[in-house]
């Protein structure tokens, strides 16, 4: 997770909403892919960290699926990461902080719990659930702070 809050930050750096991912190869533990949100940098609202790094992964595996890889993000996945977490079929997912506004694993939609999911992979939330709340709570507090001068 620490990794995650790494790529948490450089996209706090962007003026991108501080949400980091990292894929790993569980076998060795080597980390295969990792990302950080990129949505107003290029202009596209699917390029949240868990897709980039999903892209990362399967391509640098050369398949669509990535059966064997475990994912880290440092905020609970939306409706639209958590189904191209489950196509990917992703191992594990490891999440630091809750997202009830947005959240789709936990929260909202539940994607994984819905009878059309194929694959639900296991999902651990709470790893350093501080740390990655506090990058998001930081980053719109000064957003706030910003909007008033």
């Amino acid at each position: 997770m620490t990794a995650a809050l790494e790529e948490a930050k450089c996209a706090a750096d962007r003026d991108e909403v501080p949400i980091g991912a990292v894929i790993v190869d569980p076998r060795d533990g080597r980390i295969v892919a990792r990302a950080g949100n990129r949505t107003r940098e290029l202009n596209d609202p699917s390029a949240h960290a868990e897709i980039l790094a999903l892209r990362a992964a399967c391509e640098s595996a050369g398949a669509q699926r990535i059966p064997d890889y475990d994912l880290y993000v440092t905020l609970e996945p939306c409706t639209m990461c958590a189904g191209a977490i489950s196509f990917a079929r992703i191992r594990r997912v490891y999440i630091g902080a809750l997202d009830a506004k947005g959240g789709g694993v936990m929260h909202g939609a539940k994607f994984y719990d819905q009878p059309t999911c194929h694959h639900r992979p296991e999902v651990s939330s709470g790893i350093m659930s501080h740390e990655c709340s506090a990058i998001l709570k930081a980053f719109f507090a000064k957003k706030r702070a910003a909007q008033k001068n």
